[in-house]
C-alpha cells in the first residue's frame, strides 16, 4: 500500500531562541547539516519506491520558505496546505486525512523538526508499523530510552499483535514523569518515549475522530471542502477551521481510542527541543564541546557555541550554551536549556519584535536585513534571486534611494523603466510608484537608503503583485 508523508511544519521552536523565531522557526533552520530540519525530514524518505509525494502543511507566514526550501532538495509536494490559524496537529491531521479519505494509501504523520541518524532503523520500523496499519490499527513510534529523560511523554507497550511482528497494543499513554519515575519507567523495559509519529489510514484515523471529537470532523470537513489555491499553495476556509477545537492527536485520539498500537525502534531519534538537545546530536570534541561557526575556545568543557556571524571567544568556562546571532546573544547554563522559552515570553510582554524576526528577514523573491537605522532613516541590504521582482508598489511616508552592489536591477518609477548595474543608483520619491526587478543570472544585491517620517514595513500599497500579496 501506498505510503503518503504528511509533514506537520507549523512549531515555533521558543526553546531554539535566538536563533529559532516566529517567522524563521527550527525546522526552516540548517541546525545539525547544512540542509534545514525540513529538507531532512523529506529527503530521508525519498529513496523509498512505496513512498509517494509529501503532503506539507504550514502557517502561512512561511509558505514561500518552504516552497523554496522542497525546490532546493527537489521535491515535489503533492500539496502545501495553509493553516489560516494554529489549531494544533489534531485538526492539521485531519485536513490531510479527509483530503486522503478515498485513496487507498497510508498516512505517515511526521514532524518536519526531528533528528533521525539511523535511516535504515527508520525504514524498517516504518514497515513493521505498515502491517498493523493496514489491519486498521493507529500506529504510532515508541523510541526505546537510553536514559530516564524527564522532557518526553512515555508510551507503555501492552501485548504483542500477532499479525505484525514488532508491533503492541499501547497499554496506556503518560505525561513527562518526574526523575524517579522516569527512572521506574527505563527499568520497566517497556516504556518508550512518545515520537509525534503515526502511521494509518486516513480513513480508520477519521472513525475514531469522529467518535472522540464530531465537532473537529465537522470544522475541518467545511474546511477542506471549501478550500482553494493560491499560487502553489492550498489554503483551508480560514473561518471553518478556525471553528475547530485545538488538540492534539494524543488527547484528541491516541490516548482514547482502542486502536492504537506501539512499535518500539532504536533509530537515533531526537526532537532537537532544547539547545542541549542539540548538542546532544552534533559531534563533540574530546571535552564535550560542539561549536559551530567562527569560534575560539581555551580550556572550555561541556559547552555548545554557535556563531551565526561574529567571531566568538570562550576562556575557563564549563557547562554553557552561548548562542549569537545578529541582534541577540544567548548565554545559558546547560541545565537551564528549558528556561529559554521565559525570554521570549518577555520580549512578547516587552512588546519587542526579536522573538518574532531576524534582522534579515526573507521574501518570495529574496531577503532584506537591516543595516542601520535612526532618527528619520534606516538602511537595508537586499538581495533579489534571478528573474525575481518585488511589488509594483508606493509609499506614502518615505522616500527610497536604491544603489546596485553586484548584479543588475530593473527598476520602474512612475512608469518610466531602466537598467542599472554595479555602482549606479536611483531615487524613488515618496508617492511614486515603483517596482524593483532582477532580470539578470546572477543574485542581485543593493543598498536601500530610506527616509521620512514613518518607516513602518506596513507603508506599503501594493498595486500588482507576482505572489498574490496584497
Amino acid at each position: 500500500m501506498k505510503i503518503v508523508p504528511v509533514i506537520l511544519s507549523g512549531g515555533s521552536g521558543t526553546r531554539l531562541w535566538p536563533l529559532s523565531r516566529a517567522v524563521l522557526p527550527k525546522q526552516l533552520l540548517p541546525l545539525v547539516t547544512e540542509n534545514t530540519m525540513l529538507q531532512e525530514t523529506l529527503t530521508r524518505l525519498s529513496n523509498w519506491a512505496e513512498v509517494g509525494n509529501p503532503i506539507v502543511i504550514c502557517g502561512n507566514d512561511h509558505r514561500f520558505l518552504v516552497a523554496e526550501q522542497l525546490r532546493q532538495v527537489d521535491i515535489h509536494p503533492e500539496a502545501i496546505v495553509l493553516e489560516p490559524v494554529a489549531r494544533n496537529t489534531a485538526p492539521a491531521i485531519a485536513a490531510a486525512a479527509i483530503a486522503l479519505k478515498d485513496k487507498d494509501v497510508l498516512m505517515l504523520v511526521l514532524p518536519a523538526d526531528h533528528v533521525i541518524t539511523d535511516v535504515v532503523a527508520f525504514e524498517a520500523a516504518v514497515r513493521r508499523a505498515s502491517v498493523a496499519a493496514e489491519q486498521g490499527k493507529l500506529v504510532t513510534f515508541g523510541i526505546a530510552p537510553t536514559h530516564a529523560e524527564t522532557g518526553y511523554g512515555y508510551i507503555q507497550s501492552g501485548a504483542g499483535l500477532s499479525a505484525a511482528e514488532g508491533c503492541f497494543d499501547v497499554a496506556r499513554f503518560v505525561e513527562k514523569p518526574n526523575a524517579a519515575t522516569a527512572q521506574q519507567y527505563l527499568d520497566a523495559g517497556n516504556f518508550y518515549w512518545n515520537s509525534g509519529m503515526f502511521l494509518f489510514k486516513p480513513s480508520a484515523f477519521l472513525a475514531e475522530l469522529q467518535q472522540y471529537a464530531p465537532d473537529m470532523v465537522t470544522a475541518v470537513t467545511n474546511a477542506v471542502e471549501h478550500s482553494y489555491k493560491d499560487l502553489d499553495f492550498v489554503r483551508l476556509q480560514e473561518s471553518a477551521f478556525a471553528a475547530s477545537p485545538s488538540d492534539s492527536i494524543d488527547y484528541a485520539v491516541m490516548e482514547k481510542t482502542k486502536l492504537a498500537a506501539v512499535v518500539p525502534a532504536s533509530m537515533g531519534w531526537n526532537d532537537v527541543g532544547s539547545w542541549t538537545a542539540l548538542k546532544d546530536v552534533q559531534p563533540n570534541d574530546a571535552a564535550g564541546n560542539a561549536t559551530r561557526g567562527d569560534v575560539f575556545m581555551k580550556d572550555v568543557k561541556n559547552t555548545l557555541i554557535r556563531a551565526e556571524g561574529r567571531f566568538v571567544a570562550a576562556v575557563g568556562v564549563e557547562d554553557l550554551l552561548i548562542v549569537e546571532t545578529a541582534d541577540a546573544v544567548l548565554v545559558a547554563h546547560r541545565d537551564c536549556a528549558q528556561d529559554v522559552k521565559n525570554i521570549v515570553d518577555h520580549l512578547k510582554a516587552s512588546g519587542r519584535t526579536e522573538h518574532q524576526v531576524h534582522p534579515r528577514v526573507y521574501r518570495p523573491w529574496g531577503w532584506y536585513e537591516g543595516i542601520d537605522v535612526g532618527e528619520r532613516f534606516q538602511v537595508k541590504r537586499i538581495m533579489v534571486k534571478p528573474g525575481e521582482k518585488l511589488s509594483l508598489q508606493m509609499h506614502h511616508h518615505r522616500a527610497e534611494h536604491w544603489v546596485v552592489v553586484s548584479g543588475s536591477a530593473m527598476i520602474t518609477v512612475d512608469n518610466v523603466t531602466k537598467l542599472y548595474t554595479e555602482n549606479e543608483s536611483t531615487y524613488i520619491p515618496i508617492g511614486s510608484t515603483h517596482r524593483l526587478e532582477n532580470p539578470g543570472k546572477l543574485p542581485l544585491h543593493l543598498i536601500e537608503v530610506q527616509s521620512g517620517s514613518y518607516l513602518g514595513e506596513d507603508d506599503i500599497v501594493r498595486y500588482e503583485d507576482t505572489y498574490g500579496r496584497n
